[in-house]
């Protein structure tokens, strides 16, 4: 299991919110330290000399001969002034002592200053109000209302530091996406070449290094386009160049006398498996595009090559049909899969093919397959018998140019399809299975 994450856009991301987490931590500490603590110890100065206040007053009063009427009326009048409460245990409980905070850092700084033992609590109503206990009063709390205490609090500091960690790393994403995204283009452009598509020149945007890289990929794009036309090309005249005198060969052995017979059918035998060969070779540098495809339905394509088989095969064909939905296909090339297929089957096989198909829901893929009852093929050859002129020697035959398999693989391959070859589980002979895209969108041949 991987955590670390693999594309650069992840890590582009995560290098971005690692910092930021970092960034975020530090100035939290630095405010608390330089911003926050500051602020704390200047309101406790302030609230620690108006307790030191009172303390002086209880003691000067204690020391006093006032009455005690004149007594009360002057401490009403100075906690009045000073805006601070005093009030018994059993009166802080009523207003609310049970459900105030204490705060240790607040506590010892108060104690510090007043070189005492105190005890700070706060508790947080439309302002916020400490309460202050002391051993020089150890019957008695002090209750005073600090307005400017609502600028310290920690919670507003939090908030803004997370949303500026969320907004900066939304930035990022998007920058990083739109860096990221001449590279989408460049893996998407290189799956259609894999694919034996041509795809359209890239623009040239993004960093330098992007476009040195886009650029080079276009120069190759058009030499693989280049090259794919050289060969069609070439591969079109070496067949017409050959065309020419096999024709020759065989109007001439045509005319040979009667007593020649068995001779000019085995020429003209081979002529025609030469012909054959040459159809294979332009079938398989043959460039399908999409403007090629039609909505098509396998049934009725199946049902028409399997109606035009040669009367000499000697092979039953069965074909199982299942509802299926159309297809974007190119219907003569998809019949020249069947037929080859079918041509397979018929060589390699003893007296049954058969045909299914079918309609996979959740791949969504339309899918059929053509089985045989011949010995069919060993594991370890079967990924090497689609590769270009490999023939089945090891397999079931010698004959043949090796492309057969190789034309069908390449056919699929460009209406973005896949083919498997696997044992036929009621023939127990060859099973070919071909899967086809519905969506038009990922499924079109190129």
């Amino acid at each position: 299991m991987r955590i670390l994450p693999r594309s650069a856009f992840a890590r582009t991301v995560a290098l971005i919110a690692g910092l930021l987490l970092i960034n975020q931590v530090v100035s939290y500490i630095m405010v608390g330290l330089y911003v926050v603590k500051p602020s704390m110890q200047q309101i406790s100065s302030v609230v620690a000399r108006q307790v030191e206040g009172v303390l002086t007053l209880d003691q000067w009063l204690s020391d006093s001969r006032l009455s005690m009427p004149e007594k009360r009326d002057l401490a009403r009048a100075y906690t009045a002034a000073t805006g601070i409460k005093l009030m018994s245990q059993n009166e802080a409980l009523q207003q609310g002592l049970t459900q105030t905070t204490g705060y240790s850092f607040l506590s010892s700084e108060m104690s510090r200053l007043l070189g005492t033992d105190a005890e700070v609590r706060i508790s947080q109503g439309k302002n916020y109000q400490v309460w202050i206990h002391t051993e020089g009063m150890p019957d008695y709390w002090l209750q005073m209302e600090l307005d400017s205490f609502d600028e310290a609090r920690f919670s507003p500091l939090l908030f803004y530091l997370i949303l500026i960690g969320i907004l900066s790393v939304l930035g990022g994403m998007l920058f990083t996406n739109w860096q990221n995204r001449p590279l989408k283009a460049l893996q998407a452009a290189a799956r259609k070449i894999g694919r034996g598509e041509v795809p359209e020149q890239l623009p040239e945007r993004g960093s330098t290094e992007v476009i040195a890289v886009t650029r080079a990929f276009n120069q190759m794009s058009k030499g693989v386009q280049q090259l794919e036309q050289d060969r069609a090309l070439l591969m079109a005249g070496v067949s017409h160049d050959l065309r020419t005198p096999l024709t020759r060969i065989r109007l001439a052995t045509e005319m040979m006398p009667p007593s020649e017979d068995f001779l000019a059918e085995g020429i003209i035998s081979d002529i025609d498996d030469m012909n054959a060969i040459i159809d294979q070779f332009i079938d398989y540098v043959r460039i399908d595009t999409s403007a090629d495809n039609e909505t098509q339905n396998l049934n009725y394509l199946i049902e028409d090559v399997v109606g035009h088989v040669p009367d000499t095969w000697k092979s039953i064909i069965t074909v199982n049909y299942q509802t299926i939905p159309d297809v974007p296909v190119r219907a003569i090339s998809i019949k020249r899969v069947l037929l080859n297929l079918l041509e397979n089957a018929e060589r390699y096989g003893r007296q049954r093919i058969q045909i299914d198909t079918g309609f996979d829901v959740d791949e969504q893929q339309v899918w059929f397959s053509v089985s045989d009852d011949g010995p069919g093929i060993p594991a370890t050859d079967v990924e090497h018998l689609l590769l270009p002129f490999t023939q089945g020697d090891k397999a079931r035959a010698t004959s043949g140019s090796g492309l057969g398999l190789a034309i069908v693989k390449r056919i699929i391959e460009r209406h973005r399809g896949h083919i498997s070859l696997g044992r036929s589980e009621q023939l127990g002979g060859l099973q070919v299975r071909v899967e086809l895209p519905v969506s038009s969108s990922a499924g079109s041949a190129p």
